[in-house]
C-alpha cells in the first residue's frame, strides 16, 4: 500500500494549485515539467486519473520518472497546450509554469474550455494583471486567488470558471484581483505598483499615460477594492 510520505513535496506555488483541484476529479497538468504536481495529485489519492502534459520530451520523461510509483493513474501526453486533450477528458485543468500571454493563447486555442463544466487553475509566472483582464473580458469569473512565494518570486494562483458574463474590469481589479487581505498582500501590491510605474516610463504623453497616472495615484492613496 502506498503511503502519503512517498508523495513529492510541493512548494507553495504548486501546493496552492493542488488545493484548487477538486477531490475525485480527472485533472490535466498542462506544462507538467518535472511532474511533481501530477505525482502528488495521483499519489495522494486526490485524483483517480491525471493527464501529465508537456510540450517537450525532456521534461515529460522526467515526469514519467517522478510519477513512476503511480503510473497506473497517470497518462502522459506530449504536445502543445490543450491540443493534447479531447473535450471532456479532464474536468480540472492546471496551467502553470508559463507567462500570462502563453496561458491566454492556450485557452483561446481550445474553444471547448469556454464551458462552465471546467475548473481552471492558472498560475501565471508573469503579467498577472494581464491575465485577470483577459479572464474578465472573455467571460471567466475569478472565483478565488492564493498569494504565495516560491524561489523568491510572488505568484497569484488563480481559480477561474467560465460563466459567459463578460466584463470590463477596473485597473485596480486587474492589479489586485482577490488578493487583498491575504498574507503578503502589501508586499505584492508594492511590487505591482513598481511594475506599473516602470510601464509608465515607456509611455508617450496621451490618454493611456493619463489613465496610468490616475491608477498610480489611486494605488498610492490605498484605494483598493
Amino acid at each position: 500500500m502506498r503511503t502519503s510520505n512517498a508523495v513529492p513535496h510541493l512548494d507553495a506555488r504548486l501546493a496552492a494549485a493542488a488545493a484548487y483541484v477538486r477531490p475525485g476529479s480527472t485533472v490535466a497538468d498542462i506544462g507538467c515539467d518535472h511532474g511533481k504536481l501530477s505525482a502528488w495529485l495521483a499519489g495522494s489519492g486526490r485524483c483517480p486519473l491525471v493527464f501529465a502534459c508537456d510540450l517537450r520530451e525532456g521534461p515529460l520523461q522526467k515526469a514519467r520518472e517522478t510519477c513512476a510509483p503511480w503510473a497506473d493513474r497517470v497518462v502522459f501526453r506530449l504536445g502543445s497546450g490543450l491540443k493534447v486533450l479531447a473535450p471532456g477528458e479532464a474536468q480540472d485543468i492546471v496551467i502553470a509554469g508559463m507567462g500570462a500571454e502563453t496561458i491566454m493563447e492556450i485557452l483561446d486555442a481550445a474553444p471547448w474550455v469556454f464551458d462552465g463544466r471546467y475548473n481552471l487553475i492558472l498560475v501565471p509566472a508573469t503579467k498577472h494583471s494581464l491575465l485577470r483582464r483577459w479572464l474578465a473580458r472573455r467571460g471567466f469569473a475569478l472565483q478565488s486567488e492564493t498569494l504565495c512565494t516560491a524561489a523568491g518570486r510572488w505568484y497569484a494562483v488563480m481559480n477561474a470558471r467560465y460563466t459567459g458574463i463578460c466584463a470590463e474590469p477596473t485597473g485596480l481589479w486587474c492589479l489586485s484581483g482577490k488578493t487583498e487581505g491575504q498574507p503578503g498582500a502589501g508586499i505584492y501590491r508594492a511590487q505591482q505598483l513598481g511594475k506599473l510605474k516602470k510601464y509608465r516610463l515607456g509611455l508617450a504623453p496621451g490618454p493611456e499615460a493619463d489613465g496610468v497616472d490616475a491608477l498610480i495615484r489611486e494605488m498610492e492613496e490605498d484605494k483598493w477594492p
